[in-house]
């Protein structure tokens, strides 16, 4: 226990992670896509020059880090405010501080972690100590930038994406922490380095956390990590999967493409995942319905029905029970015949709505349930199609007059819809030669 007590009070209370944030850019891990010999940021460092930048990626990808290392590098002062606890006081009291160390000759490295929980105002209270060279700014965010930080931010800072480490980069930071001297020569066997790798999925900070949680639980006298104790560890852990963020929506994306793509292997595979990092099952029942509409159709107008039970399983039933349901329309929707007729039809008619002017509705086709209404017309020479063979009227308009003719819905060539197409085409076919039309003779 002689290498524990070696550490100062203060190394003992902090957690692995912190005692292990390197301080050079040689010892840091990951990111050689940025950092390595030869890239920009790697080079703009060497020559001591240091921009604004928004330093963008998942949990656990080193950009607090980064960002200390880069200041260190530059022999620049750090500030650092979290956006979830600041506000423009602490901003101001930030660049106030950094206004002083600049009349003292030095740089200022402001960084911002969580910048996507500042506000439009708080983010535009940087922008002038920006340009005027105050701070340099570094900002941090697991949310795509372009959708949460504004222009005027963005066009000031570069963006760098982040990306999460790879396992050979996560084995070799575990092959550092175990030497920390904290954890007093503790040991992990293969399978329960396997399972805490596969656990951190990409995750430094994760990695660290879990490894220190394992060694104190682990017997002091046998200082040892077995898949055993690891399991216990990790037993009601969840992967990474951030409701609401990127990676959120990025999975929703990959399972609904997969489907799309009649993919059922890479579909189910999505669905796993979401599941597995702890997805509301109803969520997914819910985005399954819409592919049921917007990519099969009436291509197969069975998938819809049996999407709709598949989320009344889950309701009634719940976990795991509902969710074999969800994997059942999934694997249906994804071999299904596929048709986004019906959903560029509705696209294009909403368009239609909103770029022509509002016409009214034709006199035949109101309701007349009043005696004042017939006498104004409304109903008069309505067609009642049942009267007609086939149901159908040749030449009959249902559109108002300047829209005479509009196409919208045109089926594809595959499932149910060839049929649905070949008799459009009819009806299509009878109209074209009808002589008459409502409003007037054909030309």
């Amino acid at each position: 226990m002689s290498d524990l007590f070696a550490l100062d009070a203060a190394q003992q209370a902090q957690p692995l992670a912190a005692r292990l944030r390197p301080t050079r850019l040689d010892d840091y891990v990951g990111q050689q896509h940025l950092v390595g010999e030869g890239k920009p940021l790697r080079q703009a460092l060497d020559r001591g020059q240091l921009h604004s930048m928004i330093l963008w990626g998942p949990p656990g990808t080193g950009k607090t880090t980064l960002a200390l290392i880069m200041a260190q590098t530059v022999d620049a002062a750090f500030i650092t405010l979290s956006a979830v606890l600041s506000g423009v006081k602490d901003i101001r009291a930030a660049v106030e501080q950094a206004q002083i160390l600049l009349g003292q000759g030095r740089r200022t490295v402001l960084f911002v972690d969580e910048v996507h929980r500042f506000n439009k105002a708080q983010q535009d209270a940087f922008l002038p100590h920006v340009e005027e060279g105050t701070i340099t700014f570094i900002g941090a965010t697991t949310e795509n930038p372009s959708f949460e930080l504004n222009n005027a931010l963005l066009s000031r800072a570069r963006v760098y994406r982040l990306r999460a480490l790879a396992p050979e980069d996560l084995s070799g930071l575990l092959v550092r922490a175990l030497h920390d001297p904290a954890l007093n020569g503790m040991q992990l066997d293969a399978q329960a380095t396997e399972l805490l790798l596969n656990y951190a999925d990409g995750d430094a900070r994760r990695l660290l956390n879990m490894l220190e949680v394992a060694a104190d639980l682990a017997d002091v006298d046998v200082p040892n990590i077995d898949a055993d104790l690891m399991r216990e560890v990790l037993r009601d852990a969840v992967r990474r999967f951030d409701k609401g963020g990127d990676l959120f929506y990025d999975q929703i994306s990959a399972m609904h493409k997969s489907v799309r793509g009649s993919d059922p292997d890479a579909a189910l595979y999505w669905f796993a995942r979401m599941l597995d990092g702890g997805c509301d099952p109803l969520y997914i029942a819910r985005r399954v319905v819409r592919m049921a509409s917007e990519d099969i159709g009436n291509a197969d107008p069975r998938a819809l029905t049996l999407c709709l039970q598949a989320w009344d399983v889950q309701e009634r039933l719940g976990s795991p029970e509902g969710e074999l349901t969800i994997a059942q329309a999934i694997a249906y929707l994804a071999v299904a015949p596929k048709s986004n007729a019906v959903y560029n039809a509705y696209n294009q008619a909403r368009a239609l709505v909103r770029q022509q002017p509002t016409d009214e509705v034709p006199l035949h086709l109101r309701n007349a349930p009043t005696q004042l209404m017939k006498d104004e017309g409304f109903g008069a020479e309505y067609h009642y199609a049942h009267d007609f063979p086939d149901a159908f009227v040749p030449g009959e308009n249902y559109f108002p007059a300047s829209l005479q003719d509009t196409r919208l819905y045109e089926p594809v060539n595959r499932g149910l819809e060839i049929k649905v197409a070949e008799k459009l085409a009819r009806l299509r076919e009878l109209n074209a030669s009808s002589d008459w039309t409502r409003y007037g003779k054909r030309k």
